[in-house]
């Protein structure tokens, strides 16, 4: 992903979207997982940030690269963030 941050400038606008979309289902997977744990708080932000991204894509690549980047990196630290306090990603989803 980092690689993707690095060259945003170098990308076509509909390869941005692309990662744009892509970030987008990656924070959706991250909602779902921290929900499932628990942490409702972490997953209702993950999930309005892809909900943004998601809305928002086309805008993003069409506009500054550097507003693109900074998202980029936002969603990437919100992802990483949640990657280091959870390790190990879950074998079942299943709520009871």
């Amino acid at each position: 992903m980092e690689e993707q941050i690095d060259s945003i400038k170098d990308l076509s606008i509909e390869e941005r979207e692309e990662v744009f979309v892509d970030i987008a289902r990656i924070l959706e997977g991250t909602a779902r997982e921290a929900f499932v744990e628990g942490n409702r708080h972490f997953a209702a932000l993950s999930a309005n940030m892809a909900e943004a991204i998601r809305i928002n894509a086309d805008e993003l690549a069409r506009d500054d690269p550097r507003n693109a980047e900074r998202v980029l990196q936002q969603a990437s630290a919100m992802i990483s963030q949640f990657k280091a306090v959870h390790p190990y990603p879950l074998v079942s989803m299943a709520v009871h």
